[in-house]
């Protein structure tokens, strides 16, 4: 299939006769291949806390030792399993930089085979150290950042589904990839629990609450899956007219460049993650590390790219003089890097708040917090947040089509106030009390919502962005933006980290309900209000 010869999909007889079969195809081969790479993505919100709690029964199980060559123990020992899905937020954010500009340069059906292609170098990697319990942690600290593909995809994927729909059909058709791809995290979360309960790969089990596990068929299950859509990608996917990618084996070659640059720049910023800053602020460093991540490869897709790329991505660069691509990537930013960020964290989270008990009878602090016999089976109920906002997202696409991008984001934000504060103040009470179970429903409700507001602002953010950019700077800002929204896949989980060490992650949570106040404002001046300088 390869490349097309023509492609206007703003043709009205162009699109009925043959662009709407064409494109559909490449929507639901992409689809797929999206779910893919963010279930191997995201699975270390999963992975860790199934390493916790066989740690928890056994000790000796993925017992990591910390600076002093010591085993890690306590509050300590919880914070550190949080640096992996940092590490692969982090790693997966950086990549989406060189995809955010890939598809012009290398065309969709290569990036996209391309990509499912090396995810499986990570789920196979994954799969052998799970298998053996004392695999260093710095192994793990590489698999994750490997993992980062995954997310690098969601840029690459998105831009190239921009450029197969008419401009009327944006919100939709974004939305769905997006939105199907998105689910990709709750079908992570629902197969895994499943899948390591089951000797399909062979190899020792563990016992996890009573019941044997193979914990390291989490990782190997994704590589038959993986290889089979890789080759449907390859197959039945298309490159573009417009897309001057060249022939196969040299758009592969650009496609390794420009993710061997993104690594770099990731390497860069997981170097500065795992060394020590002495008493440098957390928080503070969160934010440094990922500036420097963005700068580095920028500059390195800048200035060690071959000439003809140079060019191609100098033009696409032009979005940068653009006010609305920085508006739209904070606003991005509180939509899908929530989801993200969420969703990395969501099962850690639920175990750390409702799976240890930090005070007595009276109310009084625990020298140690200790398991809680009554806590609920985290993973029975951790999915539901991820895919509630993954499923919801093609209707915040389809209403924004309908009622508009700004005033659909204009609301949901305000509910996303309002569900934010709500799980804190949940959160506060499950600490301070002897039966945090209690709060776990409550919370459960809670959180949903938030997820449904994230989801549904994913879709009408990005349908604003549709709007506001022409055809040649949208697939770019759709790419960049989604970019940096994933770092909350970084900073999400390093700040619950923060948090969960101090015993207040309500912090958390309040700090993000004020900043998603921040976008409320900036998206009632630009695009919301009456007489607002775009209306979309």
């Amino acid at each position: 299939m390869a490349k097309l010869a023509k492609w206007e999909p703003e043709d009205e007889n162009f699109w009925e006769s043959t662009g709407k079969s064409v494109a559909n195809r490449n929507l639901w081969i992409s689809i797929p291949n999206l779910l893919l790479a963010f279930s191997v993505w995201i699975y270390w919100g999963v992975l860790i806390g199934l390493m916790q709690g066989l740690h928890d029964g056994d000790a000796s199980l993925f017992a990591f030792l910390g600076p002093d060559g010591q085993p890690l123990t306590g509050a300590s020992y919880k914070a550190l399993l949080y640096t992996l899905p940092a590490v692969a937020g982090l790693a997966g954010a950086t990549l989406r930089i060189p995809n955010s500009f890939m598809i012009a340069i290398c065309g969709g059906r290569n990036v996209k085979g391309m990509t499912t292609l090396l995810l499986i170098i990570p789920a196979l990697g994954t799969g052998f150290a799970l298998k053996n319990p004392d695999t260093p942690f710095f192994t793990y600290i590489i698999l994750a950042a490997l993992s980062g593909v995954g997310g690098g995809a969601f840029a690459s994927s998105m831009s190239n589904i921009s450029f197969f729909f008419p401009k009327r059909m944006q919100g939709l058709s974004l939305g769905l990839n997006a939105g199907l791809g998105n689910l990709g995290v709750a079908v992570m979360q629902c197969l895994v629990p499943y899948i390591i309960t089951i000797g399909i790969f062979g190899g020792a089990s563990h016992a996890l609450k009573g019941n044997q596990v193979w914990i390291h068929n989490a990782g190997f299950i994704w590589v038959p899956i993986l290889a089979f859509f890789c080759l449907l990608a390859w197959l039945f996917m298309n490159n573009l007219p417009q897309h001057k990618c060249g022939s196969t084996p040299v758009a592969i070659g650009k496609f390794l460049w420009l993710q061997l640059l993104g690594f770099a720049g990731a390497a860069i910023a997981i170097s500065l993650l795992i060394m020590p800053w002495g008493g440098f602020p957390v928080l503070i460093k969160i934010f440094v590390i990922l500036v420097i991540a963005v700068v580095c490869t920028l500059t390195f897709m800048r200035f060690l790219t071959p000439k003809e790329t140079k060019e191609n991505l100098v033009g696409q660069f032009s979005i940068f003089s653009n006010k609305h691509n920085w508006v739209m990537t904070y606003l991005y930013v509180m939509t899908f890097g929530s989801f993200i960020g969420y969703a990395n964290a969501f099962p850690k989270l639920l175990k750390d708040v409702f799976g240890y008990i930090r005070v007595d009878e009276q109310g009084n602090a625990l020298a140690e917090a200790i398991v809680n016999p009554a806590a609920p089976n985290i993973f029975r109920y951790a999915f539901l947040g991820a895919a509630m906002g993954a499923l919801i997202r093609p209707l915040g696409g389809w209403l924004s089509d309908k009622l508009g991008g700004a005033r659909v984001t204009h609301w949901d934000t305000i509910i996303m106030i309002i569900s934010t504060i709500a799980c804190g103040y949940t959160v506060a009470l499950a600490n301070a009390s002897p039966t945090p179970e209690n709060y776990f429903l409550p919370f459960l409700g809670l959180f949903i919502i938030l997820f449904a507001t994230t989801g549904i602002g994913n879709g009408s953010t990005f349908r604003m962005i549709a709007v506001i950019f022409d055809k040649v700077q949208a697939g770019p800002v759709l790419g960049w933006t989604s970019a940096i929204a994933a770092y909350g896949a970084f900073l999400i989980p390093k700040i619950f980290a923060t948090q969960i060490k101090a015993g207040t992650p309500e912090n958390a949570l309040y700090g993000f309900a004020v900043y998603y106040a921040t976008c409320l404002i900036l998206n009632w001046w630009y695009y919301a209000r009456k007489n607002a300088e775009i209306s979309c």
